[in-house]
């Protein structure tokens, strides 16, 4: 087995990046195999350049692709694009994941329907890495899934769980749902009722409760649980500001030759600003949920973000990410039955009390009274 299987052609400067982002990853992942997918003839003049990737990939041909504007329901029918055949791979066991820099859409198409979810996931959900003040944060879904309920966000606190510990390597994550406050009372049923769950769970000592908007960057908790639409929002709003900071900076220090001189001086700290805030060091949108390792990199990254996606993925597989999935979700599915027996029981003790008398039916003192 294989363990990666790469889109070699996918993304804005494929296949050169990706070819030189698998030499980076070669040194730090020695004992992997990677499936290189793509253009023989091209892939073959750039392995020969790049030495330690040569060493540990193998090609498989093809020369078609899925580019950036092909619609995920014609990707579906393109059965020899780099990308399907890498998904193939995924689906077939020939790997243990796949990581491509091409079109999100026809990923995500050709995930869900040809690698699967895992049993007991009714959605996946996209999760991926950001800065904040306390240290990275994680944070899902980010647009694979625009509406939720509550059993859906429970699913993806465990699967959040289970990548901040793989990734991260935090021993006990801290999980919080985002919501409108902070407060208890706030929210709709949904988000109250996934609250419920979650404190009842093998993640209570964990969950932190509701989260807003600014808690994501400073950090208050290591996973932050939302909906796809509310996700998607969020993550690009953090993007434009983030954007317009570093245009505001430049701004500042090009005003003058007093701003020049003052940005020598501020230089050092500067750097290691844009070391913290470089988008490469979380590139890598990960789809939790499949029954094998997804990783989306971003289409125009260089070397060292694709290589970064790769160390994704790689500590995905390593550390048996499915494997403690299943473990997580064994626990929420037991809760699940003992609240539905709960809340079952208790019916059925209303609808006694309201025929009979005794109980606390709509008919008891005590039910009008409350």
């Amino acid at each position: 087995m294989f363990s990666l299987a790469i889109d070699a052609m996918g993304g804005d400067r494929a296949p050169d990046i990706v070819v030189a982002g698998l030499d980076l990853a070669a040194e730090r992942h020695p004992g992997a195999r990677f499936l290189l997918i793509g253009d023989e003839t091209r892939l073959t003049v750039l392995l020969a350049r790049h030495k330690r990737a040569a060493r540990v990939c193998t090609v498989l041909h093809t020369d078609d692709m899925i580019s950036n504007d092909t619609k995920p329901t014609a990707a579906l029918r393109m059965r020899r694009s780099s990308m399907r055949l890498a998904v193939d791979a995924v689906a077939g066991g020939q790997a243990s994941g796949i990581v491509s820099a091409g079109n999100t859409g026809a990923l995500l198409a050709l995930a869900k329907i040809i690698v699967k979810t895992l049993p007991g996931i009714d959605r996946p959900a996209m999760a991926a890495i950001s800065p904040s003040a306390r240290g990275d944060v994680i944070m899902l879904d980010l647009g694979a899934n625009v509406l939720c309920d509550a059993r859906n966000l429970v699913q993806f606190a465990v699967m959040g769980d289970v990548f901040a510990r793989t990734v991260l390597g935090l021993p006990a994550p801290t999980i919080g749902l985002l919501n409108v406050g902070s407060e208890d009372t706030k929210g709709d049923d949904t988000l109250r009722s996934a609250a419920e769950t979650l404190r009842m769970s093998h993640l209570a000592a964990q969950f932190h409760g509701f989260v807003e908007g600014h808690d994501i960057a400073a950090g208050t908790t290591d996973v932050i649980v939302t909906d796809g639409f509310t996700g998607n929002v969020a993550l690009k709003t953090g993007e434009g500001a983030l954007k317009l900071i570093g245009q505001l900076l430049r701004q500042v220090f090009s005003s003058g030759i007093a701003s020049r001189i003052a940005y020598l001086l501020a230089r050092p700290g500067l750097d290691r600003l844009r070391e913290w805030l470089d988008p490469r060091r979380y590139n890598g949108a990960v789809m939790l949920g499949l029954a094998g390792v997804v990783v989306k990199s971003h289409g125009g990254t260089d070397a060292l973000g694709f290589a970064h996606a790769v160390d994704v993925a790689m500590d995905m597989v390593e550390h048996r990410f499915n494997d403690r999935i299943r473990e997580g979700l064994g626990k929420i599915t037991g809760l699940e039955a003992q609240l539905a027996g709960g809340n079952a029981a208790l019916r059925n003790t209303n609808e006694a009390g309201t025929e009979d008398g005794p109980g606390f039916g709509s008919a008891s003192p005590l039910a009008t009274a409350g």
